[in-house]
């Protein structure tokens, strides 16, 4: 998947300028601009396809080198590369498309399309691993069957939902000239993706360089949890993006800066919550999924979801930021990249694996946390900085606050050792709802747009 990941750094951020670029000509209907940019799309879409499956050609030749210290055969590699290689490769030829749905604010149909046939996949897979003879064969099968008919289906959502949607009768170059904009926006961001992908996908490459597959896949046990939380998080707010788009498309600086904070608290409150009930579930939730040994120190722990809330609470100012279309600092993310690899790297030779985790989360300090919303409210919102960081520092305290309090009061209430799955749920309920439950009442007392959220709910 990490290899996947690589390749897919040839996509170049395209899809970010394309919902740029879409959402002013949606909200006036303006289809023949519409058809016009997803055709350029489409071109350039599949010239990076030819580009991914040469590379990975290339790349499945060093296979025998790159995983040296696997014990399987190494068939196994290859079948799982080609599998994932060929669902990477449908979004490039058939389902592009779908970025007019997601500018359009209409995700749900994505979900209901797409998603719908991946939960059908997941437990056929899980059906076949359970019962079948050879399981990681037919969870193989399972997973190229499934993705193409996933990639068929969502096709299928869009041209019923966009019937106009068609491709223009124009050159690339002819198209490319008219939209020099568009190819300035990429350029910019293929930087950031690189930097995207030095952040996440790096870390288990330099653990296997100082260690071993098994440290690795340790690790990635964390990680498959946590990538959990990100797509739960990503559902409930990544359809607020086309909006927010929508919203800055009219120009009122003080209404989306309104916006703004009242989003970045609601998320605040959503991501900060279940982080707390990560650290207080999640070694016991792994003890009873895969057993005891694959228990990474409380410390490492503390690292992995610190990095997780870093990741989760950046996606307010980077909607924002995608929004607006300002994607020219591009040193942050060479910045970053330098940052984070040096840092995992010579932490890690002193540390191991705790300070490969803390070379990632200083490079997130000082760019997630610090550059990017200077950035953010110096382009687009003419200022204000100190009114971010005040808001900050009043749903930092009010998170420390609710989080000593609940801690204290888990302990007191949670004595005996949990054994079962309904046991994690149940604390993990009970703490969520405890320490949810502080914050949000110590964020409405102090009127941090907790009151203005609860009647736009209303």
């Amino acid at each position: 998947m990490n290899l996947i990941q690589f390749l897919n750094l040839a996509e170049l951020g395209i899809s970010s300028a394309v919902g740029f670029t879409l959402y002013r000509p949606l909200a006036v209907d303006d289809r023949q601009t519409i058809c016009e940019v997803v055709t350029l799309q489409g071109y350039l879409y599949r010239r990076i396809a030819w580009i991914i499956i040469a590379g990975s050609i290339v790349l499945g030749c060093f296979f025998p080198l790159i995983f040296a210290k696997m014990s399987l055969p190494l068939w196994y590699a290859y079948a799982s590369f080609g599998v994932l290689l060929l669902s990477a490769l449908l979004g490039y030829f058939v389902n592009y498309r779908q970025i007019v749905l997601t500018a359009s604010q209409l995700d749900y149909k994505i979900t209901l399309s797409y998603r719908s046939v991946i939960l059908l996949k997941t437990a056929a897979q899980m059906t076949a691993v359970y019962y079948l003879p050879h399981p990681y064969v037919w969870w193989l099968i399972l997973e190229g069957l499934f993705s193409i008919v996933g990639a068929c289906t969502l096709h299928l959502m869009t041209l019923r939902t966009f019937p106009y949607l068609r491709r223009v009768n124009r050159s690339f170059s002819s198209l490319k000239s008219q939209y020099v904009d568009f190819t300035t926006k990429i350029k910019q961001l293929f930087v950031h993706k690189i930097g995207r992908f030095a952040l996440t996908q790096s870390a288990p490459l330099i653990i296997y360089a100082y260690a071993s597959l098994t440290l690795v896949t340790y690790y990635s046990n964390y990680i498959v949890i946590v990538n959990g939380v990100t797509l739960l998080i990503s559902a409930t707010f990544n359809s607020m993006s086309a909006g927010i788009g929508n919203l800055v498309a009219q120009g009122d600086v003080h209404k989306n800066l309104s916006f703004f904070f009242e989003i970045f608290n609601l998320r605040f409150l959503v991501i900060s919550t279940i982080c707390f009930s990560l650290i207080y579930i999640m070694p016991v939730f792994i003890t009873i999924w895969i057993g005891q040994e694959y228990n990474l120190p409380q410390l490492t722990v503390v690292l992995i979801i610190a990095s997780l809330y870093i990741s989760l609470s950046r996606m307010t100012v980077d909607a924002f930021i995608d929004a607006h279309g300002i994607f020219n600092d591009i040193i942050a993310p060479i910045i970053e990249s330098v940052i984070n690899i040096g840092l995992s790297i010579l932490f890690g030779h002193f540390w191991g694996l705790n300070g490969i985790l803390t070379g990632v989360l200083i490079s997130q300090i000082i760019i997630i946390l610090g550059w990017k919303p200077f950035f953010l409210f110096r382009e687009a919102f003419n200022g204000g900085l100190l009114q971010y960081h005040a808001n900050y520092i009043k749903v930092i305290l009010c998170a420390v606050a609710s989080g000593i309090i609940s801690w204290l009061l888990l302990n007191r209430i949670v004595q005996d050792t949990i054994e079962t799955f309904m046991g994690v749920l149940y604390v993990g309920v009970l703490s969520s709802v405890m320490f949810g439950g502080l914050l949000f009442l110590l964020m409405y007392v102090f009127k941090l747009k907790i009151d203005v959220f609860i009647k736009r709910f209303i």
